[in-house]
């Protein structure tokens, strides 16, 4: 038995230069027993190479079962990253761990050996990054004293070394210092290794073993020689470890570029920082055993502690909280909630079909043990709910009967035709999906109602994994290798959007003015393409909790986000599913922000209470506007693409909307689906379907996938996967960009669905739709989640457009229009917008009489650049019955010069009579004064008064272009209409300007 115990990825950010799956998969082929990814302080990338090892022994399994069933089939083919010829030899175990870094200067390799042992070794993470900022860790050795080492394996690592240098004979006389040993004098930097080292010895004594880790630099038969001697002094056991940073050895130039990177200099001037050599890799055992030499054995002492370490990361028993309320079991409590709610939604008595397929939903969650998750999300929601926060549901399981019961969701199920089990199966053996989007300026609270709730102890946010990318790849790794900035900057920006264009990549090199065959510009865009995919720092993730029963910081390191009061786990969404770990995404949405506050206009203003789920539905003028592409600012469907879309589609009812959400996607349209789905929707094309079971499952959308559950279940279907092999489609698809290798997939799904009958070309299309699902999928259920908001926002506009534009200008920043372009919308739909005023305006924009019967718009401080709202606030409370000057709002609100001039650059003292330059001058002076005396000093009799100003008058040009740059926003006329006798030419010019040409081109 053989093993590696001290392995570095690339999750030691810009230090490991291989992936956990590629040295996962190279310990396959090198036939080593056992693998320890020890990240430093880190346990980040251990689900990883988890992961990829269950992939290889599913596939060797499979082709053990292949070969029994059809005989001998040809040597196994690795999995996607190994060298062209080897055969996995047999799937090592993975022993999860992690390298300490001390603060004293000691590197220790902990390895969980079992459940307590991996508890301590999170409790211990959780400690030292607790206790610096995002990213750093700050461990100390009395951390290890104070909680002890129950269930873990420790490899001490050697002594820092001095720089080489010439040897000098010693003199005769001399005398070994205390702790030399047979190396000669001991450093200080080593002696105090050695007080520590004792320290440790005889604390974890058996638990305690030394390292001998080859440096490939010629002196390792001295070197292991003397690392013998001194785990004798230490009374401790030797083990062998090749501590690899490379899975190849062709990963060392990039290896030398990660290190240039992390330092900030260019690989010209690593100097010793610099790889001495390409053998610091992953080893076979021969090799390991040539290298030790006499020393040998402590491989063999290795395969001993890596077989008395059995914890396996699959082994974490995950329990959600239990929401036991007032002693009553979740089972009993997710039914109650949930009949209560089918009152509360239908009051009038519910359908029959909805109770059926209530209880049916309560059946299948009571069989999985799944009403926890249902009632952490309710409990979040009602939380949001109490608060007046507007939440909405969307996911997998989120368009159920049970989350609409209980208020998760204001989508009636009876509006699509999911079925539940495709969400909450007992075969995917997973809990389901439901994320949660509230409005994006309350989610906060949302946030720490969470950590207050379940403790920071029990609850933490997921990471996400950022990725080398194009143009990140450029900067730093052309930085790195010395490349001028101007080189970069074109790379950069003309370049990055080649890299999966074949034979492209050269030829736009030459275009910008780049040889492609200079060695140094060859070698570096290599090195990008390695480096993609890479990752370079963890995240916070944009929402996805977990929460435990138990101690969080006992199943996952826990640590603090760059943002306050955040913790984070170091685990990213892939790592959670694969290892069954419930998540709740609290998200954030900014117009359910918009629409909370058009629903308190229209409460305020007009006495209509209104929610999600009450709307009137199906209402023809709303759609009727849509068919016009009347979009400015409705959820979804403003963009450009959406609103070129809207008069084809013509959507006219409520799952016209959900079908509009999902098709301009990347995933229909990359496959072609948005054409023939037009041309069916207009008569233009028969409807048909390749089969009768594909019928059912594309019958709602005429016969075309546009949905993701669609593509998942004609792979099922239509090409006979199961649906284990549909969901690692959908994940190898989702990660392809990085490691995924989707070849296999497709080769399976083309002969699956030529083998039923399925015609080539509706294979290809319907592979290629999934492709792009996997990166940008629509899943009918969020789809449908979307659509309830599409419409929501549409009403409002369509039926209250000044109501509208207030909310959207006060949810800023969010969608794709400007302010301006929010203001002229409104104003073309017969909507009064009045300008900021000092003695009327608040910080919101606010609907106010407009004297006709009517509500205008009158813009808020909030609009203006600079002004803060407690600027407002105090601007606000001040203002008694209005103000009477610039100065006076100087005494009274008690407002700083500079924030007075920006009001006065807004020109809001128009209604006292001042022009802006006139108000921006007295701003001005107010600048220069010393702080308020007790009067004025303006008395009569008193001081010199200084002559009024005659300050020029702006033209109308002026005013336009300082609007814009104060508000972003003018209400006076368009620029372009101070141009419009320009642009536009007199009678006659234009057909004078067109013989002119035409005489010039000599077509006259």
């Amino acid at each position: 038995m053989t093993a590696e115990l001290s392995i570095t990825t690339n999750f030691t950010f810009l230090t490991g230069a291989s992936h956990p799956e590629e040295f996962a998969e190279r310990a396959a082929l090198e036939g080593l027993d056992a693998i320890a990814v020890a990240d430093e302080n880190a346990v980040a990338g251990i689900v990883r190479a988890h992961v990829q090892l269950k992939t290889i022994a599913r596939q060797v399994r499979e082709r053990a079962e292949a070969e029994a069933r059809d005989g001998p089939i040809g040597p196994p083919a690795p999995v996607g990253c190994a060298a062209p010829g080897l055969a996995i030899r047999n799937v090592p175990r993975l022993i999860p761990a992690a390298r300490l870094v001390l603060a004293e200067g000691v590197e220790i390799t902990a390895l969980a050996a079992t459940r307590a042992g991996w508890a301590r070794l999170c409790r211990l993470l959780t400690t030292g990054r607790r206790r610096t900022g995002k990213g750093a860790c700050d461990l100390r050795i009395d951390d290890l004293f104070d909680g002890g080492a129950e269930g873990l394996e420790m490899i001490l690592h050697a002594p820092p070394e001095p720089p080489a240098r010439p040897a000098l004979p010693a003199p005769r006389t001399a005398v070994p210092t205390e702790g030399a040993g047979a190396g000669g004098d001991a450093t200080a930097p080593e002696a105090a290794w050695r007080g520590h080292a004792r320290r440790l010895a005889q604390a974890f004594g058996r638990q305690m073993h030394l390292a001998l880790a080859p440096r490939y630099d010629g002196a390792d038969t001295a070197r292991f020689d003397r690392l013998a001697q001194i785990a004798v002094e230490l009374g401790l056991p030797t083990l062998a470890t090749a501590r690899p940073l490379m899975h190849h050895a062709r990963r060392r130039r990039l290896a030398d570029v990660m290190t240039a990177i992390r330092l900030g200099v260019t690989v010209d001037r690593l100097g010793r920082a610099a790889l001495v050599n390409a053998e610091q890799r992953l080893r076979a055992p021969w090799e390991m055993r040539r290298l030790l030499g006499r020393h040998a054995d402590a491989l063999d002492r290795a395969a001993r502690l890596a077989a008395r370490c059995r914890f396996d990361i699959a082994s974490l028993r995950y329990e959600y909280p239990s929401e036991i309320a007032e002693g009553e079991r979740p089972r009993d409590r997710l039914a109650r909630l949930a009949r209560e709610g089918l009152e509360w939604r239908y009051p009038g008595g519910a359908p029959d079909n909805v109770v059926r397929l209530l209880e049916h939903e309560l059946e299948l969650i009571a069989k999985l043990n799944y009403e926890p998750y249902f009632l952490t999300v309710r409990d979040i929601v009602a939380f949001a709910r109490e608060r007046g926060i507007l939440c909405q549901g969307r996911g997998s399981a989120a368009n159920s009967v049970v989350c609409y019961c209980m208020g998760v969701t204001s989508v009636s199920p009876e509006i699509g035709t999911m079925v539940f089990e495709r969400f909450v199966s007992e075969a995917r053996d997973e809990p389901p999906d439901i994320d949660v989007d509230f409005e994006h300026e309350r989610r906060e609270e949302v946030i720490q109602h969470i950590y207050e709730r379940y403790g920071r102890h029990r609850a933490g946010l997921c990471a996400t994994v950022i990725h080398y990318r194009g143009k990140r790849a450029i900067r730093e790794v052309g930085a790195a290798m010395g490349l001028s900035q101007d080189t970069i900057g074109a790379l950069s920006s003309q370049l990055w959007g080649f890299f999966s264009t074949n034979g492209l990549e050269e030829q736009r090199m030459r275009e910008i003015g780049l040889d492609p065959t200079d060695r140094r510009l060859r070698l570096t865009m290599d090195l990008i393409h390695e480096i993609v995919g890479f990752p370079r720092h963890l995240s916070q993730h944009v929402g996805g909790f977990v929460i435990t029963e138990g101690r969080l910081d006992e199943l996952v390191p826990v640590e603090n986000a760059a943002m306050e009061d955040r913790t984070v786990i170091c685990w990213d969404k892939d790592d959670i599913d694969a290892l069954g770990i419930l998540k709740v995404d609290v998200l954030s949405l900014g117009m359910l922000t918009c629409i909370r506050k058009a629903f308190d206009l229209l409460k305020m203003h007009h006495r209509q209470e209104h929610t999600l789920a009450t709307l009137p539905p199906e209402d023809p003028r709303v759609y009727d506007m849509l068919c016009r592409a009347d979009s400015i600012g409705v959820f979804q469907v403003e963009s450009r693409a959406q609103m070129n879309f809207l008069p084809r589609m013509r959507p006219r009812n409520f799952y016209d909307l959900v079908i509009e959400v999902a098709i301009i996607r990347p995933g229909p349209i990359q496959g072609d689906m948005v054409h023939p789905y037009l041309r069916r929707r207009n008569g233009e094309e028969d409807v048909s379907f390749p089969s009768d079971a594909l019928g059912q499952v594309l019958g709602k959308t005429l016969g075309v996938p546009l949905f993701q559950e669609q593509a998942m279940q004609i792979a099922i279907i239509g090409a006979g996967f199961t649906p284990d092999e549909a969901d690692r489609l959908r994940r190898a698809l989702a990660t392809f960009k990085k490691l995924g290798n989707v070849s296999e997939f497709r080769t399976r799904f083309l002969r699956g669905m030529a083998r039923n009958g399925y015609d080539a070309d509706f294979a290809e299309r319907c592979f290629s739709q999934i492709e792009g699902f996997g990166s940008y999928g629509f899943p009918e259920s969020h789809a449908a989640s979307f659509a309830l908001l599409v419409y929501a926002s549409a009403w409002i506009k369509c039926h209250h457009p000044g109501i509208f534009a207030c909310a959207l200008l006060n949810a800023q920043p969010m969608g794709f229009y400007a302010p301006a372009q929010i203001v002229r919308d409104a104003r073309e739909h017969g909507v009064e917008i009045r300008p900021v005023a000092i003695d009327a305006s608040y910080w919101d924009n606010v609907m106010e009489p407009d004297g006709r019967g009517g509500l205008a718009v009158r813009l808020g401080f909030r609009q203006i650049k600079g002004v803060r709202e407690e600027d407002a606030a105090w601007l606000s409370a001040a203002r008694g019955n209005g103000y009477r000057s610039v100065r006076d709002v100087w005494r009274r609100a008690g407002l700083a010069a500079g924030v007075l001039a920006r009001l006065a650059e807004a020109d809001v003292f128009a209604p006292l009579g001042l022009s802006r330059r006139e108000a921006l001058w007295e701003a001005r002076a107010l600048a220069a004064e010393k702080p308020l005396p007790l009067f004025s000093g303006d008395m009569e009799g008193e001081g010199i008064v200084e002559p009024a100003a005659h300050l020029p008058e702006m033209t109308e040009g002026e005013e336009i272009v300082e609007d814009f740059v104060a508000m972003r926003l003018t209400l006076r006329r368009h620029p372009v209409a101070l141009l419009r006798h320009i642009l536009t030419p007199e009678p006659g010019r234009e057909a004078a300007a067109r013989r002119a040409i035409a005489a010039a081109s000599g077509r006259g």
